[in-house]
């Protein structure tokens, strides 16, 4: 049984090792990518701070590896209390919007 694991776990990490040579990236993949929870990247996107493909037929997200690389490499800040502060900011700017109207 122990060689089963193994393997499977030597597949896993071929699985992922493949990722990263895909030009094109889905949530799971860029999840695998650079180790963020899905939560996280959902979060990102909703709020825009990664970048992504903008396609308006395709509710699905995809990623350009290039985009998220150079992303990566400018440190951006990815906290969880950034997402907070940013997710406080958008419900004020709605409940503002939402007020005048």
């Amino acid at each position: 049984m122990e060689e089963r694991e193994k393997m499977v776990e030597l597949l896993s990490d071929i699985r992922g090792l493949l990722a990263h040579n895909k030009k094109t990236m889905n949530i799971d993949d860029l999840s695998l990518y650079t180790g963020l929870s899905k939560s996280k990247i959902y979060k990102l996107t909703q709020f825009k701070l990664i970048p992504t493909g903008n396609n308006p037929h395709i509710r699905q997200k995809f990623f350009d590896k290039d985009a998220i690389d150079a992303w990566l490499l400018g440190e951006p800040d990815v906290s969880d209390e950034t997402l907070e502060h940013r997710f406080n900011q958008q419900l004020i700017k709605n409940r503002k919007k939402k007020n005048q109207n």
